[in-house]
């Protein structure tokens, strides 16, 4: 990865990143899929199972679906609990988790996008109860306690009050501090990446294998990015004074984080990382990272509390 020129805003601060990797492997975004109607994602059943939805891709091409992208709808908002490249003319059960906690019925038949990412603070969490259910039983479920408690403190923390308990009235709520955000970062030509800092420390970072991947992808990372910025904005504005310093060292740490692979939910392997205060994912498909992501946590926030198996599995309606 290279660096390129540091971009501020109020307290949050995104340095663009670049990848002179050879793009291979071409696919479309879930927006894209979706605004093209190649894409169906709809409830597995008419009754419905709250971790899990069903995916249609009518497309010759492959869709990729990012971790902690929101698919409202159906019976209740969810979000992806990792990021999956669906083949192309196929059909697969994805692992989610539910942002909307006081709804279970049909608002639509199939589901649209959000067109939002889940705070960066709860990707961190969700990605690591995710990866211990990876060790545990070998699923991608998430703690949907955890999940619902942390949309909880999101509503609270912004004072919005949402009738259904969805993560979702927060964005819209919030909609023109986060497009403040928006606006003050620029996606540069070739950039494929952000690493972001917040109150002056290291909140974390995203890559993509494809530039027009990223380009569509890249609103929706800010707003997620910016929602955390939001939440610990303080009267005075604090930067972190040596951003590419330190971010360079972040990378060298990674290196000695514990790395674990498992079969994806769609096409490659799934990596799961963890090491000191930080947690990270990575799709890799035909031997090309096609999405990484790694997060700062506290060790509360990377040991979470992971729900017991019956417990689990009685979010399975």
């Amino acid at each position: 990865m290279q660096f390129g020129e540091v971009q501020c805003f109020q307290n949050m601060q995104v340095i663009p990143l670049f990848s002179d990797v050879k793009e291979e492997l071409v696919y479309l975004t879930l927006k894209e899929a979706l605004e093209k109607r190649l894409l169906v994602v709809q409830e597995v059943n008419a009754g419905g199972s709250v971790p899990e939805l069903k995916v249609i891709n009518h497309s010759d091409t492959p869709v990729l679906l990012l971790d902690g992208e929101e698919l409202s709808g159906a019976k209740q908002n969810r979000v992806l609990n990792t990021t999956i490249l669906v083949k192309a003319k196929s059909e697969l059960i994805i692992p989610v988790s539910c942002t909307e906690q006081g709804r279970w019925s049909y608002q639509t038949d199939s589901f649209y996008d959000s067109d939002l990412i889940s705070p960066t603070f709860l990707r961190a969490r969700k990605t690591s109860s995710v990866s211990a259910s990876l060790k545990q039983d070998r699923s991608f479920q998430s703690d949907q306690q955890d999940v619902w408690e942390n949309v909880a403190f999101l509503r609270r923390s912004t004072r919005v009050d949402s009738a259904t308990g969805a993560m979702k009235d927060v964005y819209k709520q919030k909609e023109t501090n986060l497009e403040e955000y928006l606006k003050a970062f620029r996606c540069l030509p070739s950039q494929k990446g952000i690493f972001v800092f917040i109150d002056g420390e290291i909140a974390g970072w995203d890559i993509l294998s494809r530039e027009s991947a990223f380009q569509m992808i890249f609103p929706k990372l800010v707003k997620s990015y910016a929602m955390d910025a939001l939440l610990e904005e303080k009267k005075k504005v604090v930067t972190c004074l040596k951003p590419e310093e330190e971010a360079r060292r972040f990378l060298q740490e990674i290196k000695d984080c514990q790395e674990e692979k498992y079969p994806s939910a769609g096409q490659g392997f799934d990596y799961r990382f963890e090491g000191m205060n930080k947690v990270g994912s990575a799709l890799v498909v035909e031997k090309e990272v096609v999405h990484m992501a790694f997060f700062r946590t506290t060790k509360e926030e990377k040991t979470g509390r992971m729900s017991g198996y019956k417990r689990r599995r009685g979010y399975r309606i």
